[in-house]
């Protein structure tokens, strides 16, 4: 029998057993496809393509990867026939949604002791992004997160950021412990001679206000570099 889930289908002709929405109900989330939740964000397809079809041409313009799609602008989703603004703004939207429940999850843990209790946070925040952002996560003196926030967001080479306006922050925020982290667009990990730098005088100005920088993370979609890891902090 010819199957009925054509390319120009639509979805309501389908199965209903094969219906993203009906699948989700009765078999749960984890039983459908990546294209098919996506489909289930955007709810509605474009001429001959269903929004099963729109979510795997998403999909295909991101590689196959979830961390490239949530790399992608609103314009560059835009630019894939069928996905509008408003498509493109939930897809956006929902990924935002994704990282702050990793936020939420990361300040509940009972103790960071270094890290490598960030790091999954930090590439999901900004690991993925087409600019370069500085972050900072304030601890207090129990190693408990009081809050992570950006401090400065620059270009796609290189960002500046200024010692004072985070030793500032860590003042008012009272935090006794900061990692540091910030990410490299291009790619690659190896830290800068102005990282180097940044971190030292970072590091020597800390200690005069009793403040221990735990680490700086440099964070992309390859991977990350640890200074304290590294032994260079």
């Amino acid at each position: 029998m010819e199957n009925i889930n054509k390319p120009h289908t639509p979805i309501r002709a389908w199965n209903e057993d094969e219906r993203p929405r009906e699948k989700m109900i009765h078999l749960g989330a984890a039983a459908l496809s990546q294209a098919e939740l996506i489909a289930l964000l955007i709810t509605n397809g474009h001429k001959s393509r269903s929004a099963v079809d729109l979510g795997k041409d998403l999909l295909d313009e991101a590689e196959g990867s979830l961390h490239r799609l949530t790399r992608m602008s609103i314009e560059e989703m835009c630019k894939i026939q069928g996905i509008g603004q408003a498509k493109a703004v939930i897809i956006k939207a929902a990924m935002e949604l994704a990282v702050r429940k990793e936020a939420e999850s990361l300040k509940k843990r009972d103790i960071i002791r270094n890290a490598k209790d960030v790091i999954p946070f930090l590439r999901k925040r900004i690991g993925e992004d087409a600019v370069e952002s500085f972050w900072v996560v304030f601890l207090n003196k129990s190693l408990r997160i009081i809050k992570s926030e950006a401090l400065s967001k620059g270009g796609i080479s290189a960002t500046v950021v200024d010692p004072k306006v985070i030793l500032k922050r860590a003042i008012e925020l009272e935090a006794s412990f900061i990692i540091l982290s910030h990410n490299h667009p291009s790619g690659g990990l190896k830290p800068s001679q102005a990282d180097v730098e940044l971190t030292a005088r970072l590091k020597a100005a800390a200690l005069f206000l009793d403040i221990d920088i735990l680490d700086h993370v440099i964070v992309s979609q390859e991977g990350h570099y640890s200074f304290a890891e590294e032994g260079t902090l």
